[in-house]
């Protein structure tokens, strides 16, 4: 991934720039990045996490001009935090995907939710935010969380992919906000646009967005070959699927790997394919 400095607002093309977050990780990548959309009036999409500094930075970003909507693709911690006091800032209001209250306690392999979150309206599919010379359009895409929206700039035909397609990393899915069937069909949604372009919440923009959609849900295809081939073999738990699956883990990501391997297995026992037997898990017969 190129480097850029935190901070720095970035002109991606006319209505677009960047300002990455200074939250590095390894389930960030380089940071969150907030896009600002517009030239007279402006449209702020995932202002990122509660950071004095990146609030500072946005604010220079805006320059004093009006803040139409305050975007936001899904409530995990490093993408909605800022929200509230940017909008303290600017008045505008926070609008985008809805809010969520997790119902587990089960571990998290990347930001957890924001519990604050609070949006003054709710976007549904198709649903849009616009201002001069610039219209944003909510598209559903669950999977990564069930409230996950994208947002379509249509004078550009770029998209705002947030976490559900990113520029450096695949997406977690994480059972039970998580759903890898959702995910899937989220996925299989983004192929017949025709999107010119993706700027994710993570890493580059995507410029070749359609190979890289179809590169996802065959690397997904190909994870959900080797559960199955291992279960063939013997029925097991999730440690010895990871152990066998992901040789040579940064043991920071075996979380992020165990939740999306349950991920997998979910939608494999919902398809009537595989079984599950307190901790291990078995071929269906």
């Amino acid at each position: 991934m190129a480097e850029h400095p935190t901070g720095i607002a970035i002109q991606l093309e006319p209505l677009v720039v960047r300002v990455l977050a200074p939250n590095p990780s390894p389930y960030t990548g380089s940071g969150t990045q907030t896009h600002l959309v517009g030239a007279v009036d402006l449209a702020i999409i995932d202002p990122g996490p509660d950071d004095p500094d990146h609030l500072a930075a946005l604010v220079r970003a805006i320059d004093g001009r009006p803040v139409t909507a305050i975007l936001i693709t899904h409530h995990h911690r490093d993408h909605s935090p800022a929200a509230a006091p940017l909008k303290a800032i600017t008045g505008a209001p926070i609008v985008g995907a809805a809010p969520f209250a997790p119902s587990d306690a089960g571990p998290r392999a990347d930001a957890s939710f924001d519990a604050d979150y609070a949006p003054d309206r709710v976007l549904a599919e198709g649903d849009t935010v616009t201002g001069a010379g610039w219209t944003l359009e909510a598209l559903a895409t669950p999977g990564h969380t069930s409230n996950h929206l994208a947002f379509a700039l249509r004078e550009t035909s770029a998209l705002f992919s947030g976490d559900h397609v990113m520029g450096w990393s695949t997406t977690v899915v994480s059972p039970p906000d998580g759903d890898m069937t959702a995910y899937m069909a989220s996925l299989a949604k983004l192929i017949p646009r025709k999107d010119r372009i993706y700027y994710p919440g993570h890493g580059e923009a995507v410029e070749n967005p359609q190979r890289l959609v179809r590169g996802l849900l065959g690397h997904r295809k190909q994870r959900e070959g080797q559960i199955l081939r291992l279960l063939r073999e013997a029925p097991c738990d999730i440690p010895a699927m990871i152990a066998r699956m992901y040789v040579g883990l940064d043991p920071r990501l075996v979380a992020a790997a165990e939740r999306s391997v349950l991920a997998h297995l979910y939608d494999l026992r919902g398809r009537g394919l595989v079984l599950e037997e307190g901790e291990r898990w078995s071929i269906a017969d």
